[in-house]
């Protein structure tokens, strides 16, 4: 079988003629980027690099609208989260993204939470909605909302709201202390 796959290939090679030449041309200057475009690729792999407050308009898993959101990040003591989840915090600062677009919703979201975070706001109420409605998927805003929460930093722990505040349409948030809220917290504990 191989030789009659060697004899096929020679048949099908009988036409081909070699190079007239084979040696390797050195790249004139006439192809070399000019400045205009190296500061262009340098500005496109700036913008490349990592951003901590990047939050990603790719794929993201459908939810429900009636999935319960829960998210803790480790260290996070299990009373101060049960409290979170139980809505016993009171809720200091409230975002509303209802009727927002995926890029409002995104660009409100890391401003409110940057915001919250160094004005030494803990707790938070995000309105985001179910999405019953939404077109064409349901809970569209909600599972983005789901998927860029936990990528915060700033971010502690996420659970879906108690009735009071909206029940699945909405989402506690707790932030973590701000640099002048834990240098307030050692000074304490140092004093005692």
């Amino acid at each position: 079988m191989q030789h009659d796959e060697f004899e096929l290939f020679l048949q099908e090679m009988a036409d081909v003629k070699p190079l007239a030449q084979d040696a390797v041309l050195q790249q004139s200057g006439e192809f070399s980027p000019t400045l205009a475009q190296q500061a262009r690729r340098k500005a496109a792999e700036q913008e490349m690099e990592y951003d901590p407050h990047y939050l990603s308009m790719e794929y993201v898993e459908l939810v429900k609208p009636d999935d319960v959101f829960a998210y803790c990040k480790d260290g996070v003591q299990q009373g101060v989260y049960r409290n979170l989840r139980l809505g016993k915090y009171q809720c200091d600062a409230t975002l509303n993204l209802l009727g927002k677009t995926l890029q409002e919703a995104r660009s409100q979201l890391q401003q409110f939470i940057s915001d919250c975070h160094q004005r030494g706001v803990r707790t938070l109420l995000i309105q985001h909605g179910m999405g019953r409605n939404s077109k064409p998927h349901p809970a569209i805003l909600r599972s983005y909302v789901f998927k860029w929460l936990p990528s915060f930093a700033e971010v502690l722990a996420a659970h879906t709201a108690q009735r009071q505040h909206g029940s699945y349409s909405a989402t506690y948030v707790l932030l973590q202390k701000n640099a002048e809220q834990k240098r307030e917290n050692r000074e304490r504990h140092t004093k005692k």
